[in-house]
């Protein structure tokens, strides 16, 4: 593991809706998690002093997930209107180091270091080492990342990309009912349009049409706990082509080692994905259906599994520095 600089850190892990904010006191060991609404603050700084008033604390280095990509010193939340400059960020906090990474890239640095029991196993696999794993999760938007092993003993990298905005392939009926509806809305389909919260509402839109559709939560509440035929459809139609996109990233990555589902959605229903489509779809990729069945495929259960990536990777940077 690198080596760890001054303490505490401060660590924050920003969705469309939340901001998550926790205190690594030492190595890998965090304090508890505050959770604030995005829409309760007008930019992250103003949160983060917010949080920071309320423990007390200056720390020196901070770390900060974002569910978009960070290209740049310039970062626009995709799903949300907090707009920033890394470096004036870390100037006007009187920060030595601000890292600001993609969320699901901190996330996939989280994985070797997730606990046994913070992993739900959906089919069973052999994970094959020194290989590369996949990580995808539908919340907000659609995270894609992946895993990719050091050699001799480099620390593992992780992907930043942009995979939840590639193209879908409709398999079913319903599938397709909710791709026309979406590419009539928006042109331009990707995965994230359709997997996703307003990507769920939006399927169930479509099936009930011209019904107004329901909000995410409600689609789930009527699939598991009411039993709407119409949401049970909609969840269907959700995890099929949830298995699919997961298997095309596999694929395309070559990921030996496990396929990780996290976001804010599928760990609140794993007993539903087991029983869903999810798993045949991710196997149907005609000749590498066998290349597919060999492989296990985990959803995160952890809470706040992204903190430990970021502590991860802020450790890299300060050691970095000197």
């Amino acid at each position: 593991m690198p080596s760890y600089g001054l303490f505490p850190r401060l660590l924050a892990d920003v969705g469309g809706t939340n901001v998550r904010f926790a205190l690594e006191r030492e190595p890998m060991r965090l304090d508890p998690v505050v959770t604030l609404k995005v829409a309760d603050f007008p930019s992250l700084e103003a949160a983060a002093r917010h949080y920071l008033s309320s423990v007390g604390e200056a720390p020196r280095h901070a770390a900060i997930g974002l569910a978009n990509p960070v290209t740049r010193d310039m970062v626009k939340l995709t799903n949300h209107s907090w707009a920033f400059s890394v470096e004036g960020m870390r100037c006007a906090m009187g920060l030595d180091t601000l890292l600001a990474i993609n969320d699901f890239t901190a996330l996939a640095l989280a994985l070797p270091y997730l606990p046994a029991q913070g992993l739900a196993q959906i089919r069973p696999g052999q994970a094959q080492p020194s290989t590369p794993s996949v990580l995808i999760g539908p919340g907000t938007g659609l995270g894609v990342s992946g895993l990719i092993p050091g050699r001799a003993g480099a620390p593992a990298v992780a992907l930043a990309g942009e995979g939840g905005h590639i193209e879908v392939m409709p398999e079913t009926d319903d599938e397709w009912v909710a791709w026309h509806a979406a590419q009539r809305e928006f042109g331009h389909v990707s995965a994230e349009r359709l997997l996703s919260g307003a990507g769920l509402s939006l399927i169930h839109g479509a099936l009930a049409a011209p019904a107004a559709p329901l909000a995410p939560e409600a689609v789930t509440a009527g699939a598991l706990e009411r039993g709407d035929p119409l949401c049970q459809r909609s969840m269907r139609v959700f995890f099929g082509l949830l298995g699919s996109v997961a298997a095309d990233v596999t694929l395309v990555l070559g990921a030996r080692a496990g396929v990780y589902i996290g976001g804010g959605i599928v760990p609140r229903f794993v007993g539903a994905l087991r029983d869903s489509p999810f798993c045949e779809r991710f196997l149907a990729k005609g000749r590498m259906r066998a290349y597919l069945d060999a492989l296990p495929v985990f959803v995160v259960t952890a809470a706040h599994p992204a903190l430990l990536g970021l502590s991860v990777a802020l450790s890299q940077a300060v050691s970095e520095q000197g």
